[in-house]
């Protein structure tokens, strides 16, 4: 809240310094104009208009009260010097009434953009007109030609006050509200973060843990021993890693990297998904490109998505055998993963499942890649995966 009035206070001051030299400088045009003012009046104003304009550029800085004070003692004194030296019998002419109008009403007015920030800045506003008024009066005797001085100190104090309260006023509340969109949007953000997060922990399980558990829930049908044991250990092994401190952050939902690595070749990665589901009794034939680099994350996202392909090929296809073609140009990856099993018909299956959603198709998406399914009763299933390089 503090910085939030500091940001006012300097666009307040920033104001008064442009209103009071825009006024100082209307000011030194009507003095100059000819036949206007005397020689000795005119040598007399110049310095407390320089003075006037030296307290303007200061306000401008600081704010301080010191410098209010200096632009309205210098200013009256030049609207007395005008007014009391120009009386002639016939009154002022109107290059003095200009110039006290323009004092007045322009050069003195700019004060009041800093003295409405606060109660007693107020009071010390209230007096600045007070003065201003009396020495226009004073200035003129009270004749009519105060009228035109007057109405021109009244209107500009009256529009720049007005206008000052409102951005004092204004400001406060805009910057507030900028701050509650900035805590929204970190709000948001963390609750992303915490769903990206959730997301990719029930992937994981699904992936390792909960596979492990439906082969034991299954009595291990078709699957040899030795293979369970591998397959436990494995998940021995992640979640070891994990609680070592290798819990994956996720970049984008889904995404996470078990091992540091910025390219790795997928070969020798094919060659152990392979064996994993060999000894789960499930033989893949590799067919296609042999060695392809990929980033890291893409690659995790890749096996882990066709992993999760021959895992739904070994529960629910009913055949012991499934084809894996691998093709690459020079922007993609793909997988075809190719199975001659049940099938089943597409529109009766939920798009919202866990298994085909969230670790193949939500898994590749995230990487920037895409899956696409293929299956009829009877006929088989294919799946073919995509990824960029």
């Amino acid at each position: 809240m503090q910085r939030i009035y500091k940001e006012r206070d300097r666009l307040l001051r920033k104001a008064a310094r442009l209103s009071g030299l825009a006024g100082s400088s209307a000011v030194l045009l009507v003095m100059f104009v000819p036949d206007g003012l005397s020689v000795s009046v005119l040598i007399g104003c110049l310095p407390l208009l320089l003075l006037l304009v030296t307290g303007q550029y200061l306000l401008g800085r600081s704010g301080r009260m010191i410098w209010v004070a200096l632009i309205l003692l210098t200013g009256d004194s030049l609207i007395l010097l005008v007014g009391l030296s120009g009386q002639r019998a016939s009154g002022l002419n109107l290059v003095e009434e200009a110039v006290i109008g323009a004092v007045a009403a322009g050069a003195l007015s700019c004060v009041a953009l800093v003295l409405v920030v606060s109660g007693p800045r107020v009071l010390v506003l209230l007096a600045a007109f007070g003065t201003t008024v009396a020495s226009v009066l004073a200035a003129t005797r009270a004749t009519e030609t105060a009228i035109v001085p007057l109405l021109l100190a009244l209107s500009c104090w009256t529009a720049i006050g007005v206008i000052a309260w409102w951005l004092a006023q204004s400001v406060p509340r805009v910057m507030q509200r900028i701050d509650e969109i900035g805590r929204a949007h970190l709000a948001e953000r963390h609750a992303s973060e915490l769903e990206a997060q959730r997301r990719q922990d029930a992937r994981l399980l699904h992936d390792t843990v909960l596979a492990t558990l439906t082969l034991l829930a299954h009595s291990g049908v078709g699957v040899s021993p030795a293979a369970l044991r591998d397959q436990s250990g494995d998940d021995a092994r992640l979640l070891r890693q994990l609680r070592l401190g290798g819990l994956p952050t996720p970049r984008r939902s889904g995404v996470y990297t078990l091992e540091p690595a910025t390219e790795s070749t997928l070969g020798s990665t094919l060659e152990s998904v392979k064996q994993r589901f060999g000894r789960m009794g499930l033989d893949v034939d590799w067919h296609g490109s042999g060695q392809v680099l990929l980033p890291s994350d893409v690659l995790d996202s890749f096996l882990l998505a066709l992993g999760e392909c021959l895992e739904n090929v070994r529960r629910h296809a009913g055949v012991a055998r499934a084809d894996v073609t691998i093709t690459d140009d020079d922007t993609t990856v793909r997988a075809m993963v190719t199975d001659a099993g049940v099938g089943f018909d597409l529109s009766g299956v939920s798009a919202e499942r866990l298994g085909f959603a969230e670790s193949v198709v939500a898994r590749l998406r995230d990487v920037g890649g895409n899956a696409r399914l293929f299956s009829s009763p009877g006929s088989g299933t294919t799946v073919v995966l995509e990824v960029p390089k």
